[in-house]
């Protein structure tokens, strides 16, 4: 995901999102382990997101508190 389109969401969304993404991360590093993974790009893309969000849910916070 592109930090604009994360930026339009509200930080509810951004919470179930991460819950999402994280889940998925989980299930891909099962696959990884026991050789099942098709797309081995999708778990540092998915550490990227990961990251994304919470970057901006860091940035919500801050604006909040000023």
């Amino acid at each position: 995901m592109k930090a604009g389109e994360l930026r339009e969401m509200t930080k509810d969304e951004l919470i179930g999102k991460l819950k999402e993404i994280r889940e998925a991360q989980f299930n891909l590093r099962f696959q990884k382990a026991t050789g099942q993974m098709d797309n081995t790009a999708q778990l540092p893309k998915n550490k990227k997101d990961i990251a994304r969000i919470e970057t901006i849910l860091s940035e919500m916070d801050r604006k909040a508190g000023e």
